[in-house]
């Protein structure tokens, strides 16, 4: 009994369920989207993904900043949580580079047996590419000044930082937008579209996904003036967003470049 005395016992919540269900319905709502060009069914599963994250961070804000509930050891297990995570999503994004150097390392022959395939026109790494790259290591770079003056308790200054860093993230997501629209190539095209697409996309829903972690630690920030101690949210966030980071990098060298 005294063990459970340190680790902490969340309330009955609706949550998991809503997120789960919000993850499900992305994924259909994908393939619909793809091949019936319709995107209700997608709108509404980012509203409850957006609904479910915000309130799934406010109450474990309350758990944690307002009642106390998070001892050193519920601590430690969140921040092991997020490190089997990211390692997880690690191996996610392995598996699209083996999917796309495998195939581009020996090209079929009904590619023609040469990379990229023919009759399709790649992407110039020297345009929209590298002005992401710019973009994406500068946030990275907004977001770790961020961190440092939050350690120095200037909550101000950390809190403008890391509003840059949303920001920067935001205009990285806008980018990626206009290169898509302006493609000569879809998914269906070959291997080529569809490991292109299924690896640069899947990263883009990352840079979402962080930029909403993000905006949410830049609100505790806002509304937790005096909260600097126990900052679990912010160090996390920082930790995917430079996965994101790394993510990138390896895309733009492999994709963006080796594979055009």
């Amino acid at each position: 009994m005294k063990k459970l005395q340190h680790t902490h016992l969340v309330n009955p919540s609706p949550w998991p369920i809503t997120g789960a269900m919000s993850a499900m319905m992305m994924t259909l709502s994908t393939v619909i989207m793809m091949y019936k060009k319709n995107n209700t069914m997608m709108m509404m599963a980012t509203t409850l993904s957006m609904i479910t994250f915000f309130s799934w961070s406010k109450d474990i804000l309350t758990e944690s900043s307002m009642e106390g509930q998070h001892s050193k050891k519920t601590s430690s297990t969140l921040k092991l949580g997020m490190i089997l995570f990211i390692v997880s999503e690690v191996f996610l994004f392995v598996s699209m580079f083996w999917a796309f150097f495998h195939s581009s390392m020996s090209p079929s022959m009904e590619v023609g047996m040469i990379w990229p395939p023919k009759n399709i026109f790649p992407f110039n790494y020297e345009e929209i590419p590298m002005t992401n790259t710019i973009i994406l290591v500068s946030s990275g770079g907004t977001l770790t000044m961020s961190h440092h003056l939050l350690l120095k308790k200037s909550i101000k200054m950390s809190a403008t930082m890391l509003m840059i860093t949303v920001n920067l993230g935001i205009t990285f997501t806008a980018m990626q937008l206009i290169e898509y629209m302006e493609s000569k190539f879809s998914i269906n095209d070959s291997v080529f579209g569809a490991s292109f697409f299924m690896a640069t996309g899947l990263h883009g829903a990352h840079v979402i996904v962080g930029s909403t972690f993000l905006t949410v630690v830049l609100f505790q920030m806002k509304n937790l003036k005096s909260m600097t101690y126990q900052f679990l949210s912010f160090e996390m966030a920082a930790w995917y967003w430079h996965f994101v980071d790394v993510v990138w990098l390896f895309l733009l060298i492999s994709i963006y470049w080796w594979g055009s």
